[in-house]
């Protein structure tokens, strides 16, 4: 507006805005500022976090298909100037990598299976059975998860060399020690495969078991109709978590099995067998080898993962040990 003053006319802009408006927009720009700053600072730190966990695996994948020349150049960091499959070729030759592979998805996917079923069943009975000393058995099964299994492995290898008290019958080298182990449901992991059913059978609703019983079925009918086709997420995480972890396992494997061929035992001494078996002495040489064999061993199980994601994740949440 104009103001006549003493010593002429005055023009006052923010007479003709009303003063509500005015603060309206003033927040409206501060708010809008404050959401930019702090989307842009949690997307810098989420690119800081996935950096850190990523970058291990891509230094693994740069060194395997690196030239041993980008190695020892300064200036290059992850993306090599000169691509080779050679180190990638040295790890499938000293690993016998494609028999070695197979073997190992045959022992992992065997000793999974067997897993589901027996913990399953396990599961199952602690979830919809009340019987005496149920509690202080389920309280065991979950001191099984938390107390690392180096505190007994002593007393397990003589309990398998020396089977049953006897020193004829030595189990140690044969797959019967790890088989029993997960027959019994105190192999690798099973209390925490165990848990898993037991929380996932526990969320299903009781009426489908009722009219089963109604119908004539028994406690194992059950368990087989009506429980087991129900428990596709459950089945899928333990079998993919079995899987994995005697893919990757090297303590039971060479405690009880020492002569073994398995994938994860071999990448162990890729890079000393490399070098007896080329006559190779470079640090770097056998460094860029190990790296291939470690990607070789990683791809199945990505691939596996990829297909199985959704009811990996399903599994987990209906589980109730997400996080």
């Amino acid at each position: 507006m104009v103001k006549t003053t003493g010593k002429g006319f005055s023009f006052n802009p923010k007479a003709w805005i009303e003063p509500k408006t005015l603060n309206n927009s003033v927040q409206k720009v501060t708010g809008a500022t404050k959401s930019f700053i702090m989307n842009v600072c949690v997307a810098i730190i989420l690119i800081g976090v996935s950096f850190v966990i990523v970058s291990p695996i891509l230094a693994v994948i740069s060194r395997s298909i690196m030239d041993p020349m980008d190695a020892i150049n300064p200036l290059i960091y992850l993306i090599p100037q000169n691509f080779t499959l050679q180190n990638i070729n040295n790890a499938i030759q000293v690993m016998d990598y494609w028999n070695t592979l197979g073997r190992t998805l045959a022992f992992s996917l065997g000793f999974a299976l067997l897993h589901v079923v027996v913990t399953s069943l396990v599961g199952y009975g602690f979830a919809r059975f009340k019987f005496p000393g149920a509690g202080p058995l389920f309280a065991l099964v979950i001191i099984s998860i938390v107390v690392p299994v180096q505190t007994y492995m002593v007393p397990m290898f003589l309990n398998f060399r020396f089977f049953m008290g006897s020193g004829n019958i030595n189990l140690i080298g044969s797959i019967w020690a790890l088989g029993l182990l997960t027959l019994t449901g105190v192999g690798l992991r099973s209390g925490l495969y165990i848990y898993i059913f037991r929380q996932f059978f526990r969320g299903l609703p009781k009426e489908i078991e009722e009219a089963a019983f109604i119908d004539g079925a028994g406690p194992f009918r059950t368990y087989l109709q009506v429980m087991i086709p129900n428990a596709t997420p459950a089945i899928v995480t333990v079998l993919l978590f079995a899987f994995v972890w005697h893919y990757n396992d090297t303590f039971y494997t060479s405690l009880l099995m020492p002569n073994n061929r398995l994938l994860s035992v071999l990448l162990i001494g890729l890079g000393p067998n490399f070098q007896s078996i080329f006559d190779e002495r470079s640090p770097i040489l056998t460094q860029m080898v190990v790296f291939a064999g470690v990607m070789l061993a990683i791809i199945p199980i990505l691939t596996i993962y990829l297909f199985l994601q959704r009811y990996f994740v399903e599994g987990l949440e209906r589980s109730g040990i997400v996080g």
